[in-house]
């Protein structure tokens, strides 16, 4: 059976009011978004016009995180679990504090503000374990993410499945099955895919796994922060080098690679929440 073919799942997604105050302060802040680069792009997402005037609300973004815009359209708190591997738990950085899920609660509060009529309160949950695979997430998904109770869950994944012989199928069927549990619960799901890399780069086949993970949240209608195209980004545009980005373990990101990961995570989050367009999470 082609683990690929599509699958028919019906998630409702109401539009939301969003208070003209929230959105026009976000608007008004996204150049820092600019630093998460060319990469940030939602599946499918059709071109949607920025102009906003004195007349009439901004256009509406496609909203595809509809937990999350609605509990920003009310000011209410957001719980976030960071799900993954490594690169969630934050191997390489010089403290936990570095690791990319902390530096993406203090991105959101910061951001979020803007225009609240009270403050918020972001919580980033981590919840990443050196060496998983697929496998070893799917057994720890109950225990480490769904009775956190999310409002979002951001799931690095994909990495380690090629550098230890997990079949591409069975990585696409445990993602397909995580993805619908914590839809079930009524959380929004965000991934994030593989490192750029010179230990990845050496694995036959490794982009595969970045293919087929493309290929179901585009099936799935799910986010993606595209990771490899982000920092394959980042050089290009001069913002760092790969040594400066990925540590002498030729895997692992350093404390500057988890920084720039961690507005690129904060841009893509508000833009599936239709608080910002698309264009505003690009350089």
């Amino acid at each position: 059976m082609n683990p690929l073919k599509r699958f028919a799942i019906s998630v409702p997604v109401m539009p939301v009011p969003m208070p003209l105050r929230l959105l026009s302060g976000l608007m008004s802040v996204a150049a820092c978004a600019a630093l998460a680069g060319p990469a940030l792009a939602q599946p499918d997402a059709p071109p949607v016009a920025a102009a906003v005037s004195q007349e009439r609300a901004p256009e509406r973004v496609p909203t595809k995180l509809a937990r999350l815009a609605s509990l920003l359209g009310h000011d209410g708190d957001v719980r976030i679990v960071a799900f993954g591997s490594s690169s969630t738990e934050g191997a390489g950085a010089s403290s936990p504090a570095m690791a990319y899920p902390a530096l993406l609660e203090r991105d959101l509060e910061e951001r979020l503000q803007i225009g609240a009529s009270s403050r918020r309160s972001i919580t980033v949950i981590n919840r990443g374990k050196g060496g998983d695979t697929s496998e070893e997430m799917a057994a720890r998904l109950e225990r480490d993410v769904l009775a956190e109770r999310p409002d979002l869950v951001v799931w690095q994944t994909g990495s380690n499945d090629p550098l230890r012989g997990v079949p591409v199928e069975r990585f696409v069927e445990l993602t397909r099955a995580g993805i619908q549990a914590i839809r079930a619960t009524g959380a929004d799901v965000v991934l994030m895919d593989q490192q750029w890399c010179r230990k990845l780069s050496g694995v036959e086949g490794a982009e595969r796994y970045g293919e087929a993970l493309h290929a179901l949240a585009a099936e799935l209608n799910v986010p993606v922060i595209r990771r490899r195209a982000l920092m394959q980004s980042w050089v290009t545009h001069g913002l760092m080098t790969p040594a400066q980005m990925i540590g002498p373990d030729g895997l692992h990101m350093t404390d500057a690679g988890y920084r720039q990961l961690a507005k690129a995570a904060a841009a893509q989050i508000l833009v599936g929440a239709g608080l910002i367009q698309p264009s505003l999470a690009r350089n």
